[in-house]
């Protein structure tokens, strides 16, 4: 009787070859043609960011970013960025926990409102925010009445880029809980745990990896995002101009040095993001994998 693992495993070898029926020249084309897109794209993109960055040397650099307006430009980013980022891992946690383990009327629709902020432009959703939360818009005749100020200032700037970024560590994290299943949480309800504890004890270090890629998507995407902040941010200088704005107002200003050392921030952000990225992936690329639904 044959081996049961061989019988598995030689279907899968015979597709793997049959699907590799290029010539030699035709892949070595196919690889030309990706290496080539990527250089021009993404490669001398970056080398023209940095060079500008640096083209009047070490100390003009330095103090482009010493410039108080830059500085205030930073602190917002990262302010918003240590906003928007953990209220979004705990929706997306929620949201991902609701959707893989339960079953309820509407799940169907929670996971395409998910997904909105991938198909909605990100002007779109801050035109969104003006018409709610403006003078003449649906809540600004009471929020002015009661003193509060959400339009042109740090509020409005944090709820676009939760708009923007909500999608990320829910769509991580709900492959990867529907891949795993609700074993290992039965389990441990059936030896006496509690909710909270199967949560903490169970449920979150199986998807931490999973949950770490989807924080780092989301904080990359945070402190880039420019559109959605654009439209409620005012573009108030020192005040609400996040770093992808500011690089705006240096470059049109003709300021290339300060904009591009700016830039260089982002593009550096940019950089960490891909390393981390590529070192999650491959110390563990099944789990990955798996959270992007593979």
């Amino acid at each position: 009787m044959a081996d049961p693992e061989i019988k598995s495993y030689e279907p899968h070898h015979e597709s793997q070859s049959a699907a590799v029926t290029e010539s030699r020249p035709a892949r070595l084309a196919l690889m030309a043609v990706a290496f080539a897109f990527l250089g021009i794209f993404l490669l001398l993109p970056l080398i023209i960011v940095f060079n500008e960055a640096f083209a009047k040397g070490i100390g003009a650099y330095t103090e482009a970013l010493g410039n108080p307006d830059t500085r205030s430009a930073i602190r917002l980013t990262l302010l918003v960025a240590a906003i928007s980022v953990p209220l979004n891992i705990v929706f997306g946690i929620s949201a991902a926990w609701a959707i893989a383990k339960f079953e309820f009327k509407g799940k169907a629709f929670l996971t395409t409102l998910i997904d909105l902020p991938f198909s909605v432009s990100p002007v779109i959703s801050g035109l969104v925010y003006v018409l709610l939360f403006g003078a003449q818009g649906l809540l600004g005749t009471w929020l002015k009445a009661h003193g509060i100020v959400i339009l042109f200032a740090v509020p409005g700037i944090v709820l676009a880029t939760i708009f923007v970024t909500f999608p990320f560590v829910a769509r991580e994290l709900i492959p990867l809980m529907q891949e795993q299943g609700n074993g290992d949480e039965e389990a441990a309800l059936s030896l006496g745990a509690n909710g909270w504890q199967t949560f903490w004890y169970v449920t979150l270090p199986n998807v931490k990896w999973g949950l770490l890629y989807g924080v780092l998507l989301c904080n990359a995407r945070a402190m880039g995002e420019f559109g959605a902040v654009s439209v409620v941010s005012g573009h108030i200088r020192g005040l609400t101009n996040t770093m992808p704005l500011h690089v705006e107002i240096l470059y049109n200003e003709y300021n290339a040095v300060g904009a591009f050392a700016v830039a260089s921030l982002l593009a550096g952000l940019a950089l960490v993001t891909l390393v981390l990225k590529t070192l999650l992936e491959m110390r563990y690329g099944a789990e990955i994998a798996a959270t992007r639904g593979h």
